[in-house]
């Protein structure tokens, strides 16, 4: 029997799904270009490449969800046609794989937020007779649908961030208010203040709205801060920038 059967593996792909869920990480074979996947509107699809630099061929399978890691692939109602859905992808082979709109009614004042995950199956042992514990890799982006017509872009919405140290319930949060129509993800985001520095981690303001990040041992306020982070663009990581807080 072909050792890489696509209907065996089509079958263990929902159980293999839920195992990645659970297992440590591990490093993936098949590499994905780019961070994160841009849908303008104004597109009639986007492509995402993905290239396996590992020795051995690979299923693929690629889907588009809401939001939810633990929705199988057959349940996910994202507005995205994906086409390939399951692929098999020798060694240091490409595959493209087309993401097509479906035409949902999305806001038309703000970017909307979904994820594009690919699950990597390897393949099974040619001695069918060991014992052997087969390991899913899954990667899951953020795509984000851009309507046209947007104000301003990202460069100048993290400039417009107004940020703040406000009191919580567990101590105190930097709060960054995002009034522009775009996602803003920072890979890192520190607060610096009395020469000492809080890392919150980072993480996402949506658009039109706020975020708090927590500030374990938060000393109290004091008059020379900053925020110094790095933010995401379309096509990776940006300079270092800092922001004064209000």
């Amino acid at each position: 029997m072909n050792r890489f059967s696509l209907s065996i593996y089509s079958s263990l792909i929902v159980g293999l799904l839920l195992f990645a869920q659970v297992i440590p990480p591990v490093q993936a074979a098949v590499l994905i270009d780019g961070t994160r996947v841009i849908y303008s509107a104004k597109e009639r699809e986007v492509t995402v490449k993905m290239t396996n630099k590992g020795n051995d061929p690979v299923l693929m399978q690629v889907w588009v969800d809401r939001g939810d890691p633990t929705v199988a692939p057959q349940n996910a109602d994202a507005p995205f046609l994906v086409t390939p859905p399951i692929f098999r992808l020798d060694p240091k082979m490409g595959q493209s794989v087309r993401l097509v709109f479906t035409g949902e009614k999305l806001p038309q004042d703000r970017e909307s937020l979904f994820w594009f995950n690919a699950l990597e199956v390897p393949p099974m042992p040619q001695d069918a007779d060991i014992n052997f514990m087969q390991i899913a890799v899954r990667s899951r982006l953020k795509l984000f649908y851009r309507p046209t017509g947007l104000p301003g872009d990202m460069a100048s919405a993290i400039r417009q961030v107004a940020w703040r140290v406000v009191p919580s319930a567990d101590g105190h949060v930097l709060r960054g208010e995002n009034s522009s129509a775009y996602h803003l993800s920072f890979s890192s985001l520190v607060l610096e203040q009395g020469g000492k520095r809080y890392d919150t981690g980072g993480g996402m303001i949506s658009p039109h709205s706020s975020a708090e990040f927590p500030l374990a041992g938060f000393a109290g306020q004091a008059a020379d801060r900053q925020v110094r982070f790095r933010w995401m663009s379309d096509y990776g990581v940006a300079p270092e920038q800092t922001a004064t807080v209000l």
